[in-house]
């Protein structure tokens, strides 16, 4: 090689290739030999024992493994806990016979560690028991469909719970809040946590099917009934495949007969049923037609809220002598969401904010599209001359056996539009007719607030609901929702919206704050009724439904 070719850069083809004469700089020198072991590489670390000093091994030590990794000498039995509060650890009675939502919420409502260890109440064929992650995505599923039904976010939470300890996995915590459900299982302190989530994207009332889901979570808590994971798939696909109990025109009937029955409540006659059914039932109609073509929830409760106005409106032009705002207030009962704002209170009284913000966020939306609706007809009914009075709320007539009776067949229609099951619609419509009898008999003849004696009929629906719902050991939604149908603040809605499109704004705003203070009594009252069945008969240990103490806002 020249000395010219010697100073020429060499290309990556040329370094690339091996040169003996090229070492690197860390490289052993040539004649000092190492003695080495077989199979150690030629590099090693700085940290590393020297050849020939040995380290005495305590006996029983094996490999190096994780920090986190349980010592050779660790047995579960014979440990004992490390810290034992003054007071001692809290003895849990749990009994067998209670229902499992009531067993489930007092787990839930204690502290991880002082949960008791439970123990598998579904049998399994092999020792290692169900796949971790198929328990979870079958607890998710139950969950998407009691919370799409309209539950609950502590009882969502307690059915999930279930799930997961009737097959044996006690380090659960299920989240549940308005649209996403997640559960986190975590077997023990030094393992990894397995989490998994669901979103719920579809809302439909469905009672029949939620009866079913708290039939199947029931079956899971049984320790007598055997019911595997792919007979809780089966059951799970039966319950989204079956058709609802009623059909269309059922339900459409269902929607006039409820208007009819709520015009009544109010001083209604014969021509004034027949005309609020209509109204609810063309309503009805146009809010499928809109459904069908893919309008958001909000246009469809604002197009249901104009035929019934409408009706109303033309029996005033007509100068028919009948109530007309009979008519109107009908109408608006079919269209007042009272499941909505039940659940919505109810789960800001048991703590569940985020969830209670939404619904009652739901609620506002859909009040706000019936005022739409109904509004706009009203200000063009008074534009062309209609005479719509609002001091017709204060002459309202009494009629005790009359409106008893419209009350109980309002309830009736009311739970075939929740579509729920022929078996459980006699006791709602006996509900119902005991919510108004209290309250006609404080209100009318006792001459007490229509809040407060909305607030102890529903409270009496809340109770009577949780008592035939602990008998039958299903949810107490079908029997408390449709009962409180004849307390809804129909008419305060339709007086407020009525001055407003007068333009007597005040008055309006007067009404519509009575009607909400309406609405918050009704659902506290279904919640309270529901607190005072539960403290009544207790389950276990009196300190088995510990809530957080908060005082002076800390």
């Amino acid at each position: 090689m020249t000395e010219a070719e010697d100073r020429k850069p060499r290309s990556d083809e040329a370094r690339s290739t091996y040169d003996p004469e090229i070492t690197s700089e860390f490289a052993i020198p040539e004649g000092l030999a190492v003695p080495r072991t077989g199979g150690e590489s030629e590099t090693t670390s700085e940290f590393a024992v020297p050849e020939g000093l040995d380290t005495p091994q305590p006996p029983g030590t094996g490999p190096e493994g994780s920090a986190f990794s349980l010592p050779s000498t660790y047995s579960a039995e014979d440990t004992r806990t490390t810290f034992t509060p003054p007071t001692g650890l809290p003895s849990v009675n749990l009994a067998k016979d209670a229902p499992w939502q009531d067993r489930m919420r007092t787990m839930l409502r204690m502290p991880v560690a002082e949960r008791p260890a439970p123990e598998p109440v579904q049998k399994v064929e092999e020792e290692s028991g169900p796949a971790v992650p198929r328990v979870l995505d079958l607890t998710l599923r139950i969950g998407e469909l009691l919370l799409a039904g309209g539950e609950g976010a502590e009882d969502v939470e307690a059915a999930m719970f279930a799930v997961c300890h009737s097959y044996g996995l006690d380090r659960c915590e299920p989240t549940v809040t308005f649209t996403l459900l997640s559960i986190s299982y975590q077997p023990s302190l030094v393992d990894d946590p397995v989490t998994a989530s669901r979103t719920v994207r579809r809302r439909g009332t469905d009672y029949t099917r939620l009866a079913a889901v708290f039939r199947l979570v029931d079956d899971l808590t049984d320790p007598e009934t055997h019911v595997s994971l792919e007979e809780a798939y089966r059951r799970l696909a039966e319950m989204r495949r079956n058709r609802h109990p009623y059909p269309g025109w059922a339900l459409t009937s269902a929607s006039g007969l409820l208007a009819g029955a709520a015009s009544v409540l109010v001083g209604g006659d014969l021509i004034v049923f027949v005309a609020a059914a209509l109204g609810a039932m063309l309503g009805d109609r146009l809010a499928w037609l809109c459904a069908g073509r893919g309008l958001p929830e909000f246009y469809q409760f604002t197009v249901a809220a104009m035929p019934p106005a409408a009706i109303g409106v033309a029996i005033t032009l007509a100068h028919v002598d009948v109530k007309a705002s009979a008519v109107i207030t009908g109408g608006l009962f079919a269209l007042l969401p009272g499941r909505a704002l039940v659940a919505g209170v109810q789960d800001g009284l048991t703590g569940f904010y985020i969830t209670a913000a939404a619904r009652l966020l739901e609620v506002m939306y859909f009040f706000v599209g019936i005022v739409i609706g109904v509004l706009v007809v009203l200000y063009f009914g008074v534009k062309v001359g209609g005479t719509l009075d609002p001091d017709a709320a204060l002459n309202i007539e009494e009629r005790p056996l009359l409106q008893i009776a419209a009350s109980m067949l309002l309830s009736l229609t009311f739970a075939v539009l929740l579509q729920q099951e022929r078996s459980t619609v006699l006791a709602v419509t006996l509900n119902g007719g005991v919510a108004w009898s209290v309250y006609g008999a404080m209100h009318y003849a006792g001459g007490i607030s229509p809040v407060a004696s909305t607030a102890v009929a529903a409270g009496l629906v809340g109770l009577f609901g949780q008592l035939l719902s602990r008998f039958r050991f299903a949810s107490a939604l079908p029997y408390t929702t449709a009962a409180i149908g004849p307390l809804l603040p129909g008419s305060a809605t339709y007086f407020g919206l009525l001055s407003i499109a007068q333009n007597n704004v005040d008055n309006g705003l007067v009404s519509l704050a009575k009607a909400a203070s309406l609405a918050m009594a009704i659902a506290i009252g279904v919640n309270l009724g529901s607190e005072i069945s539960r403290l009544t008969l207790r389950v276990g240990s009196a300190g088995k439904r510990r809530a957080a103490k908060r005082t002076r806002g800390f």
